[in-house]
């Protein structure tokens, strides 16, 4: 009972505060509304961006890791690309061996990839990213279908020219028909459509999606281009186990196979590289979290001056209820009711500023920002009414103790 009491009147105190010099209140209030505001709908743009970007790289895969000439982690004046450049390709051959002796990975595949245009009729769509896949593939990489189904064994071993397009593809090629059973040529060959992939809609940014995507047999692919000949050669990769943190194990495995297969000396340095999904998700939140830093730091300073407005309050609100203060000592009240009754009073004053901002982000997620869509999650809303509540506590410690200090017989006696 003591609690409600002691909550129920510092409602009362805090709504007296607002309504007794509503301008000074809200004037004091609007550092912890623009604080809150800053660093809540950073956090929200942050995670909104982040969630955008990861879920257009899903084509990378989950803890995938893959067998490639060169490395994710290149880049700058130092990057030996030359070197990568004249490392040999995978094979189809390197692709069975380590499909059938790798123990670390739960599946293995191989994928060749080339821009080109397809049509039908007249209609033609050009810049398709084309793949060529063996059945594996869908066990390494998710492969969401709208329409229609995935190839046969049958289909992949004798080389079959059947399809899977993307829905931009689909529409273009055939509006206002159903895409699947009909007839579309890739480099001249017929291929016949069997599926539809699910979807995805305009990325955020120039990433390759399944909307513009066509994936045919890998042995249909080898027949229109000479794959491993020229340029980048087919991909390997592997979807290791869930127990294989960071994949090490798999890591381990494979480099020992492939330089075994490839024969390579002890003294000789890998002619390949292993990428892995991870150190682009993990780039990327790296780069989020400075961003997020940033956003503490610029809400921190509108914060700042929002608990010395608070303080203010609070100071004042002491000097206006010194004799109130000096009665109910003087009926009894210990002096941790009364500094309870500040604290409490303060953390009120702040929540209102702080769910002012939460507010105002919640507003701004109706702002259409293209392909970009604003969430503002619970953990963020969790974390504005936390951190308001800290402000506010903070910034009315010094009342409250100098209140509940007070000499109950000098406090009565005050005007």
């Amino acid at each position: 009972m003591k609690v409600i009491k002691l909550i129920w009147e510092s409602l009362r105190f805090a709504s007296q505060a607002l309504r007794s010099n509503l301008t000074r209140t809200i004037l004091s209030l609007l550092g912890v509304t623009v604080g809150i505001f800053s660093i809540i709908a950073v956090f929200t743009l942050v995670d909104s961006l982040e969630k955008n970007i990861k879920s257009s790289l899903s084509f990378l895969g989950n803890n995938v890791m893959s067998i490639d000439k060169f490395s994710f982690s290149g880049g700058g004046e130092d990057y030996p690309w030359w070197k990568y450049f004249r490392r040999p390709n995978n094979s189809f051959i390197e692709y069975t061996f380590l499909r059938d002796n790798l123990r670390n990975a739960d599946a293995t595949t191989i994928f060749a990839d080339a821009n080109t245009t397809v049509q039908f009729g007249s209609n033609s769509f050009s810049g398709t990213n084309l793949k060529g896949v063996v059945s594996t593939y869908k066990d390494v990489y998710d492969v969401p279908l709208g329409s229609g189904r995935f190839f046969t064994e049958l289909e992949i071993t004798g080389a079959r020219n059947v399809a899977i397009i993307g829905a931009k593809i689909a529409n273009t090629l055939f509006p206002n028909q159903e895409p699947v059973g009909k007839e579309m040529k890739i480099r001249g060959q017929k291929f016949f459509v069997i599926g539809i992939f699910e979807e995805e809609g305009e990325g955020l940014f120039d990433i390759p999606s399944k909307d513009e995507a066509c994936m045919i047999p890998y042995g249909a692919f080898s027949k229109i281009y000479n794959v491993g000949r020229y340029g980048m050669g087919p991909s390997i990769a592997m979807k290791g186990k869930d127990d294989d943190t960071g994949l090490i194990a798999l890591e381990n495995e494979v480099t020992g196979l492939l330089r075994a297969r490839r024969g390579l000396k002890p003294t000789q340095e890998d002619n390949f590289s292993l990428n892995k999904s991870e150190f682009i998700m993990n780039t990327i939140g790296s780069i989020f979290d400075v961003i997020s830093g940033a956003g503490w730091v610029i809400g921190g300073f509108s914060i700042l001056v929002g608990g010395f407005g608070i303080a203010n309050i609070m100071f004042v609100s002491v000097k206006e209820r010194t004799n109130i203060i000096g009665i109910q000592k003087s009926l009894g009240a210990k002096n941790y009711f009364i500094l309870y009754q500040f604290l409490f009073e303060a953390m009120f004053l702040s929540l209102i500023g702080g769910v002012t901002g939460i507010i105002l982000v919640y507003l701004i997620t109706f702002i259409p920002l293209g392909s970009l869509v604003l969430t503002l999650s619970f953990k963020n809303i969790i974390l504005g009414l936390g951190v308001s509540s800290l402000i506010g506590i903070v910034s009315g410690i010094v009342p409250a103790v100098l209140a509940a200090r007070l000499d109950p017989v000098e406090a009565i006696r005050s005007t």
